[in-house]
């Protein structure tokens, strides 16, 4: 049997662009070990949308070709020159926030009509957006915090908005409603800091959340892989914050030691083993395939709310993904392989549908 051709994706049109490279250059590593399964092609996607077959995966390089992507029935990508076509069995999108997480990179695979890693265009949109996905975990009965909506374009009423913060109790944070890795957020501690923040969160995105805070809270998470028949939810993990008042994205990515990782989290069994009931709920209601990780907040007095839902999460070895499977005991390698035969057998069903009454 001959070695499958992978596409991977990374880089893309999004504040989360690098991130995604790091995570990707990990996936690459891992499946370029198992030759005889695997031929890698590395897509580096810049952040203009441009696409480049590179060597290696990592940065842009003077030495990468460009690359588009194409609707043929004998290929999928093709050199901008003309020098070559490629027929990928399957594309494994490593890519991050707006525009690669949110359902449209989805979209574009689905018309391409190719076997690709990760959950659909339903469960990608409904995931990215903050408030869709408190909706439904609200409907699986996990808990969540009290939040309002304002969008750019429509004035809101201030001095209402105000109020609601006044009657819900400070502090609050202000978030953009479709991004990830704490991109836009800031905690507010006065009211006069409220209107500013709203107006720093627009930056980014076009709805913005304004949620009740829970003051120092432990953020827990769980990790999850499989499909709606055989589904695996992960050891429970809990990142702490060393750089700030919260994990956001100067503690992430920038400040060497600005977190520490604590898997599996400190807390009772019972707590989480709920914890990973929800996270499968949501991820069942979402109509999710593949693999996911659900972000929750704990009180001081052991109560946790559901925060938000990761679709295509960090895959680096040191992102939680990976840590929190390798925790239960799980190979990150034999993962990866497991969500590729996923997303083979997911295009196979689609495949199979009559297109005709």
């Amino acid at each position: 049997m001959s070695a499958l051709k992978v596409l991977v994706l990374y880089g893309g049109k999004s504040t989360e662009h690098e991130v995604s490279v790091h995570s990707a250059q990990t996936v690459c590593r891992l499946l370029e070990q198992k030759k005889d399964k695997y031929q890698i092609y590395p897509i580096f996607i810049s952040k203009q949308g441009h696409w480049f077959l590179q060597k290696a995966c990592g940065p842009q390089t003077p030495q990468d070709v460009p690359v588009t992507p194409v609707l043929r029935p004998d290929a999928n990508l093709a050199a901008l020159d003309g020098s070559f076509t490629l027929k990928a069995d399957v594309v494994f999108p490593v890519l991050h926030g707006t525009n690669c997480e949110d359902g449209t990179m989805q979209g574009f695979l689905e018309t391409l009509d190719v076997a690709y890693v990760g959950c659909g265009v339903l469960a990608s949109a409904m995931g990215m957006d903050k408030e869709i996905s408190k909706m439904v975990a609200r409907e699986t009965g996990a808990p969540v915090l009290p939040y309002r909506v304002v969008s750019k374009g429509q004035p809101y009423d201030r001095a209402a908005l105000e109020a609601w913060v006044a009657q819900t109790g400070l502090p609050v944070f202000v978030k953009p409603v479709r991004l990830g890795s704490s991109v836009g957020v800031r905690k507010v501690k006065e009211m006069s800091q409220l209107h500013e923040a709203v107006a720093f969160a627009l930056q980014f995105d076009t709805d913005v959340m304004i949620e009740k805070g829970v003051d120092h809270a432990r953020e827990i998470f769980c990790a999850i892989y499989g499909d709606e028949t055989h589904l695996k939810t992960s050891a429970c993990g809990e990142l702490r914050s060393l750089a700030g008042e919260f994990f956001d994205y100067n503690a992430k990515y920038i400040v060497a030691g600005g977190c520490e990782t604590k898997v599996p989290a400190a807390i009772d069994d019972h707590t989480a083993q709920q914890m990973r009931q929800d996270s499968a709920a949501l991820f069942r209601a979402l109509r999710g395939s593949g693999l996911a990780r659900v972000d929750f907040l704990m009180d001081k007095d052991g109560s946790y709310y559901f925060s938000e839902i990761n679709t295509l999460p960090g895959m680096s070895l040191t992102s939680l993904f990976p840590q929190l499977f390798e925790a239960c005991g799980e190979d990150y390698s034999q993962i990866l392989e497991r969500l590729i035969e996923l997303a083979q057998k997911r295009h196979a069903q689609k495949e199979a549908l009559s297109l005709s009454r």
